[in-house]
C-alpha cells in the first residue's frame, strides 16, 4: 500500500500489545502496575511514529494549546512538545502521571503541564485546547462515542482532534479491547457529532502487530 511504512521487524509493539492483554476498557489499576517500566524500545518506536504522523497534521500550532489525551508517559507528547505553545498531559493513572511529572521536571520544560483525571467519570466545563490527539488510546475506551462527545466540547471552535489507532481486525476477538475500529465508520459517528473536514489513513503496517496479527494503524483529523 502506498503511503505505509513496513515495520522492519515483527517484533515491533510486541511489548506494548502483551501489556494490552492486561489491561480492561477503562480500567487504570494495570496501567498503575506497569507505569515504571513503560518505556520500553518498542513504544518509544512506536510514540515517534505515532508522533510523526501527527505533526503532518498541525498548522499554525506554535501558537496553540494541546492535549495529549491518554497520555500515559508522555511518548508521544514529548515528541511534539515543540510544535505548540503550551501543552496539558492528561490521564487518569496517578502513576503515569508521576513518570511525565519526572520528565518535564528534569527537562526543566516551562509550556508542559499534567492533569490526572478520568474523563469517563467526570468532565471539566472550563477545559479548553486547540489540539486533541490521542494515540492507542480508544481502543482502551468501552464508550468511546461518550468520550468523543465530551473532547468535541473541549475543542476551541476550529480545533482539532487527531486520533491514532488500529484499523478493524476481524480476526481479534477480545472483552479487554475493541478489535480496531472502522475508518468510515467512526467517520460517520464523529460526524453526527458535529465533527466536519474529517479526513483519515493508514500509515503503518507490521507483522504480528496486534496481539499477535498483522495489523494496519490510522490516523484520523476531525475538526470542530
Amino acid at each position: 500500500m502506498s503511503g505505509i511504512r513496513q515495520a522492519t521487524a515483527s517484533f515491533m509493539m510486541r511489548a506494548f500489545l502483551r501489556s494490552i492483554g492486561e489491561v480492561n476498557m477503562g480500567n487504570t489499576d494495570k496501567f498503575e502496575r506497569i507505569a515504571g517500566t513503560y518505556d520500553t524500545p518498542e513504544r518509544i518506536h512506536i510514540a515517534k511514529v505515532s508522533s510523526d504522523a501527527i505533526r503532518e497534521h498541525l498548522a499554525d500550532a506554535k501558537s496553540k494549546n494541546a492535549i495529549d489525551f491518554g497520555c500515559g508517559t508522555g511518548l508521544v507528547g514529548m515528541n511534539l512538545l515543540n510544535d505548540f505553545h503550551s501543552m496539558l498531559f492528561l490521564d487518569a493513572s496517578p502513576n503515569m502521571m508521576n513518570q511525565i511529572q519526572q520528565k518535564i521536571s528534569d527537562s526543566n520544560l516551562s509550556n508542559a503541564h499534567t492533569l490526572c483525571f478520568d474523563f469517563e467519570k467526570s468532565e471539566l466545563s472550563d477545559l479548553r485546547a486547540d489540539y486533541i490527539f490521542m494515540a492507542q488510546v480508544l481502543l482502551h475506551i468501552e464508550d468511546y462515542e461518550f468520550i468523543l462527545s465530551r473532547l468535541f466540547d473541549v475543542l476551541h471552535e476550529g480545533g482539532h482532534l487527531l486520533i491514532v489507532d488500529f484499523n478493524k481486525n476481524e480476526h481479534i476477538v477480545s472483552d479487554l479491547v475493541h478489535n480496531g475500529f472502522h475508518q468510515e465508520e467512526l467517520i460517520g459517528k464523529m460526524t453526527k457529532m458535529g465533527y466536519g473536514n474529517i479526513q483519515s489513513k493508514t500509515f503503518y503496517a507490521g507483522d504480528n502487530l496486534f496481539m499477535g496479527q498483522d495489523a494496519t494503524m490510522f490516523i484520523l483529523d476531525a475538526q470542530k
